[in-house]
Parts: C-alpha cells; structure tokens; sequence
C-alpha cells in the first residue's frame, strides 16, 4: 500500500525540526515561544483572526516553512523531483537580485486546500546566479567546486526514481526515503575550499560563499508559524535572543495580510578548511532562525495596492540591518499603510483579497454574494497566504549579510530560465488561490440553492 504524500511531507518535515533544533539550539527556544504566544492567542475570547475551525487552527503547531539554496540547474531539477514525492509543486518566481541577492527563486509546497490542511509544509528554494560574480577567474572557479559534488544521496535517487516509476512510496521505502533526503539538508562544517577562497567569495557575496564552498545546501532556517508575531518578537528579545529590530512585511493590522516575518541574527559557526598541511579552523555565518505571521491572500488588485504602498514607504526610507531607524520605518508603515482597508468584508468587496465561504444560518437563496452574505447566509473566512514576498526575503538575508551586501546592481533573472534549469513551469500563485476561492463559493451556491428548492 503505498503512503499518501501528505504522509511522507509531514514525516519530513518533523524529522528537519527535530534536525534543526540538534544543530541550532536556539530554534528550539523560538519554537517553544512561538507555541506559547499562539497558545495564548487561540485561547483567547472570539476568532479575531478568522480561522476556519479545525482546517487553519489545526495545521498550526506543526506548521514549518525552511529554506535552500543550490548551486546547479542540475541541483534543482533533482530537488524538484524530490518535493514532487512529497507532494510539493513550485508555485511562483522570485527575483531576489532587484534586492542585490544572487539568486532567483520558488517555493516548493502543496497547492490543494486539503493537502495544504493536512501538512502545509514549504521550502523556498534559491538558485545561485553565477553569472553575477564578476571576477572570471573566481566564476570558474565556483562552478568547478558546483560541478564536483553531490548533494543528493544515492539511496535518495534510487527512492525518488522508484515512486516515480510505480507512482508512491510502500512505508518502508518512505520511511527511508525521508532518512535519505534529510543529509541534504544536514549542516556539515567540513568546507569544500581553501580559506583563500572562502574569503575571496565572501568579498563577492556572503550568499555565494555559502552556496559555494560546502559538500551540501545545508538548510539555511526553519520558520514556525506564529499567531501573533510582534508578541513573540517581543519574547525573543526577552529571551536575549538576538532578534530583527524590525518585522517584515506589511504592518500590524486588525486583517492581517500576506506575510510578516521576523528572525534573530545568524549564528557564528565553526567550520573547517581543507589545507596542505591538514585541516584549518575558521568560521562561517549562514544560518539564524526565523518565525512568521501568515495573513490572507491578497488578489492581483490587492498585491498591486501593496507593492505600491511599500514601494512608497521604501522610497522615503529603508530599514538599516543594525536597526538604527527602526522607530521611524515602522512609524511610515503604518502611515502610508492606513490607506489598506482593513476589514474582512472590505478586502472582500474590494476585491483585495481571496476568501472561503460557508453556508451560515441566515435565510436567503439566489447569486448575488453580497445579499447572501447581508443575509447570513453565506460567511466568510480569509485564505491563508501560502507563499512569499521578495522584498521581505531579501530583507531577512540582509539583516544577516550586512548593509555592506547591498549594491546598486540590479541585473534582472530570467523565470524563463530558471523554468529551463527546473525542468517544468512554475504555477501561478494567484491562479490557486482564484480556484479555491471559486470552487468554495460554488459549493456553497449548490447546498443553499439545494435546501430552498
């Protein structure tokens, strides 16, 4: 009998926290906050956040976001058919070098509103851009020491081959598929390059050093989800846990919207360099945890109406990583951000934002959603943003990488070519949300209509 990939996803993605917080003590005290904070939350009187009873409320204790990054159009292509047993499909395209990041990117997650119920596992997954290390000599350089490894076991292809060829995985097979995948992910110190050029990839871009110089894409973070971020921020930085000074994303409203992230600093990590005389000590910078608040999802109206609002608070002023203006960027959002309409029944006649609905009390019949919803007869809920945003990306690295990490270079990527480097499209953010909302509110009609007749 073979194992649903809902099954295997939530099996994978319990052994990367348990993984993780082996290796990065410190996630496991940002996971243990965030349990308390959305404890806290829940408990309280009412449902101001709108969840829908037993789909949203249940997935959120083991709710988990990582990210990597890869080297090789070969590396990605191999990593997608890896998500794709798990049941993880790419949705959307993200140019993180506008943000002088060197990567473009996707995110591998389910897309079905069941699967996204029963485990909403995702990883944001980043290619390197080799083509924007200027230095040639270093440019080759890095693709030979790309072009050397292997990051996926041999077990690990074998397994992804056999649920490709006879369409899943027994519980054995699954069982060792998930032991097998987790070394990819797996933090091994042991560079691939001397300490000359680490360094002379770091003067390049911290990123690409990362990527570079070691046996494997080592998970970079791992996001649990909370109900309530500026609390939980405010308990990291009781825990003296080295936080952002500013959260990601749009400010705090009474709807929330998209996505607000916030992480502590990247920890400092020993790590070795191969040498002519043995082993060399040295550290690296790389890896920090993060937490986040997910919101509704907005329309291609709404994101417009967003990009453009942050667009306009980023004109005027941008977050220093060391978060010496913090006050004063929070202060603009949330000026420039009071143009947003901020209640559910706004975004939702506005066309703002996706929702589900469900057949309530109230008596009334026919198609119109407004009357039905006046009526009671229909209610409604937000559909949970399942994906990213660039700008709030690039952010969280920067506040590890520095503001030296910034330039004024911003060579577009290519989602024509990171589709060819995948080896399939990536699908339309906007288009899944569309669908769930349109087959929510279809079924609704047919039950409401059904019982007047």
């Amino acid at each position: 009998m073979k194992v649903s990939p809902s099954k295997i996803r939530a099996d994978f993605s319990a052994a990367m926290s348990a993984m993780y917080r082996e290796e990065v003590p410190a996630y496991g005290a940002l996971v243990e906050i965030v349990e308390r904070v959305n404890e806290d939350v829940l408990a309280a009187p009412g449902n101001a956040l709108a969840l829908t009873p037993g789909e949203d409320t249940a997935r959120i204790s083991a709710e988990r976001h990582g990210a990597i990054r890869l080297g090789t159009a070969e590396e990605l292509a191999m990593m997608g058919r890896v998500f794709a047993v798990m049941g993880m499909e790419p949705v959307g395209y993200y140019d993180l070098s506008v943000a002088s990041v060197p990567v473009h990117s996707t995110a591998f997650r389910p897309v079905g509103r069941d699967a996204l119920a029963e485990n909403p596992f995702r990883v944001f997954t980043s290619l390197l851009r080799l083509e924007l290390i200027e230095d040639e000599a270093l440019r080759a350089k890095a693709a030979e020491t790309l072009a050397r490894r292997q990051i996926f076991t041999a077990e690990a292809i074998a397994l992804t081959e056999k649920a490709e060829a006879e369409g899943g995985l027994d519980a054995e097979d699954a069982t060792r598929f998930v032991a097998e995948v987790l070394e990819t992910f797996r933090w091994h110190p042991e560079a691939c390059v001397d300490s000359d050029t680490f360094e002379e990839l770091i003067k390049a871009h911290r990123l690409i050093a990362d990527v570079v110089s070691f046996k494997g894409p080592h998970i970079n973070h791992l996001t649990p989800r909370t109900l309530d971020i500026d609390a939980a921020q405010a308990e990291m930085v009781t825990k003296g846990l080295p936080a952002k000074a500013v959260v990601e994303g749009p400010p705090r409203r009474t709807c929330p919207i998209l996505l607000r992230q916030t992480a502590f600093k990247a920890l400092n990590e020993a790590v070795r360099f191969p040498g002519a005389d043995g082993w060399q000590e040295g550290h690296h910078t790389a890896r920090f945890g993060e937490i986040e608040q997910r919101g509704v999802a907005l329309t291609p109206k709404g994101r417009a109406l967003y990009d453009r609002l942050l667009a306009e608070v980023r004109s005027e002023i941008l977050p220093a990583a060391d978060g010496s203006n913090a006050d004063a960027y929070v202060a603009k959002l949330e000026e420039v951000f009071a143009a947003f309409p901020d209640t559910w029944r706004e975004l939702h006649d506005q066309g703002l934002a996706y929702f589900k609905y469900a057949v309530g009390k109230g008596a009334a019949q026919g198609e119109d959603v407004a009357t039905l919803l006046d009526a009671g007869a229909l209610t409604l809920s937000p559909i949970i943003y399942e994906d990213f945003l660039p700008v709030s990306a690039a952010g969280i690295f920067q506040s590890n990488l520095g503001d030296e990490a910034r330039s004024d270079r911003q060579e577009a990527s290519s989602r024509a070519a990171f589709e060819a480097a995948l080896g399939k499209a990536v699908a339309d953010e906007f288009g899944l949300y569309e669908a769930m909302q349109a087959a929510s509110l279809e079924a609704c009609l047919e039950q409401i209509n059904a019982s007047a007749a």
